[in-house]
């Protein structure tokens, strides 16, 4: 569980970026991830997603603001604050024609650490590339080679982790074996930060969600509070006669009525007291219609996602 009152693991304070095109590609941005927990950054493509990793690991140069890393300010105490941080980025940037065990070794060496065999072992034991050690890294398949990334990650022993897209164009067995990593990770107090377009992954793993739209933070939330503020649940009664119209009758509920007339769709709030059904089902009855079958639905956490982007213009 994230130690909620220890020191944030991230703070963001009055973020901008803007870059000389004229373009801001970030507003205003407020942020505090608290160590231990997982959270997922989700927004659609071009957002400012991985502008605003970037920047906090020290790639891209902020506009305005003020960045802290445990505690370190990510200008003025720059080393301290790189040396905590480890970063898997999008794009697959690895020494094609050094050996795995070569890659990974040297980037512990970057930040200073002293050699540790057991360990270097220990991640490509993890990640499954033990048996390929000793292979070049430009004979690797894709996903073996996003495995590397995350090995020369997670050589020097960062305790904030950042995560852009890791399972982009990776197969389902890779998936797994990189969340149950993950998990572990989290259980270890490593704070997790992770971007994805896999959105029933950010359901299933994060604590903690933030939706990022042209710049801005449109919302940062608990995930299961999240999905309670913003979830809806739909019940949908089939009909055993078909419908042309929505009678008058049933003018006063949030109904749909399908394209080929056999369902009516009811949007409601399932963690209200009062959610209506028992007045539809009375209604529908005293109007004659019988039902079929009927079934309930909740929204999923890409529903929330889109919903929320598409009310932001």
């Amino acid at each position: 569980m994230p130690e909620t009152n220890a020191l944030p693991a991230v703070t963001v304070r009055g973020l901008y970026k803007t870059y000389a095109s004229g373009l801001t590609a970030l507003k205003n941005i407020e942020l505090t991830i608290n160590r231990g927990e997982i959270f997922a950054l989700l927004g659609p493509n071009g957002a400012g997603k991985t502008t605003l990793i970037n920047i906090i690991c020290g790639i891209v140069t902020a506009s305005a603001g003020s960045i802290e890393a445990n505690g370190h300010d990510i200008v003025r105490d720059y080393r301290a604050a790189r040396t905590i941080i480890g970063l898997v980025p999008q794009e697959l940037h690895t020494d094609a024609f050094e050996s795995v065990w070569a890659t990974v070794t040297f980037s512990r060496g970057l930040f200073g650490k002293a050699p540790n065999v057991a360990l270097c072992e220990k991640i490509l034991r993890d990640l499954s590339l033990w048996d390929r050690k000793d292979t070049k890294i430009m004979t690797l398949s894709g996903g073996m080679k996003r495995r590397v990334m995350i090995a020369k990650a997670l050589a020097h022993e960062p305790e904030i982790l950042f995560l852009d897209e890791p399972t982009a164009g990776v197969d389902v067995e890779l998936r797994r074996e990189m969340w149950q990593l993950v998990r572990g990770l989290r259980e270890r107090g490593v704070t997790i930060i992770l971007t994805t377009h896999y959105i029933e992954e950010a359901e299933e793993m994060a604590d903690r969600i933030g939706v990022i739209n042209h710049g801005e933070l449109i919302v940062v939330e608990d995930k299961v509070r999240l999905m309670r503020k913003l979830g809806k649940r739909q019940l949908t009664l089939q009909l055993q006669s078909p419908l042309a119209q929505l009678p008058p009758g049933l003018a006063d509920y949030p109904l749909e009525l399908s394209q080929d007339g056999h369902a009516l769709v009811f949007h409601f709030d399932a963690h209200s007291r009062e959610t209506g059904i028992p007045g539809l089902l009375r209604r529908l009855s005293e109007l004659g219609l019988e039902i079929k079958d009927l079934h309930s639905q909740e929204s999923s956490l890409e529903d929330i996602f889109v919903g929320l982007v598409r009310a932001r213009p």
